[in-house]
């Protein structure tokens, strides 16, 4: 048997090899916990002369190893978390047309168009970001953003394959029947 302060005298020891166990220090305490509470529970197991750090990090390590076995066994193979950040995604076949409908639509708009959907809407530029590298007005910023979505949404929703750019400022319907007469 041992006294509880020489089981005290051993606790930083302890903490340290937990540490080097575990790699975490809230882990390390819980398991420094849990090897004390074993440790006082077997005291009658410890034999007089017996190096008391010795015989608790044997019981710590046991603990940990249990541990390990049973996170191991149970918790990875129902937790699909990692299984889920390691699968990958690809884009659906809608998905992936849309935004190649969308590439060749970005074509048909006038270049100041262009730029200003891709600073904005692409690379998430604030207003005020855009505003500087252009050096002009905010204001002037939102228009031809707010125009150029316009011009954009426009041409996504004309059923014809190839919009003419002289023909963006004329309304939808005007060019629907444009071009069906044109078919005719």
């Amino acid at each position: 048997m041992f006294e509880q302060k020489a089981l005290i005298s051993e606790m930083e020891n302890l903490r340290r090899f937990a540490l080097r166990l575990t790699r975490n220090s809230s882990d390390a305490e819980d398991l420094v916990q849990s090897t004390l509470l074993r440790a006082l529970e077997k005291k009658e197991y410890f034999e007089a002369g017996t190096n008391l750090f010795s015989w608790t990090s044997k019981i710590m390590f046991n603990l940990f190893a249990s541990q390990y076995r049973r996170k191991k066994k149970f918790e990875t193979q129902y937790d699909p978390e990692p299984y889920l950040n390691s699968a990958s995604v690809s884009a659906s076949q809608e998905t992936t047309t849309d935004l190649a409908k969308v590439k060749e639509s970005m074509k048909l708009l006038s270049a100041e168009h262009r730029e200003m959907l891709v600073m904005v809407c692409i690379r998430g530029l604030r207003y005020e970001e855009v505003s500087e590298m252009l050096q002009i007005p905010v204001g002037t910023v939102r228009s031809r953003l707010f125009r150029a979505r316009k011009q954009l949404q426009e041409v996504l929703d004309t059923p014809a394959t190839k919009v003419a750019i002289a023909d963006l400022g004329k309304p939808v319907l005007e060019r629907y029947e444009e071009s069906t007469m044109a078919q005719a």
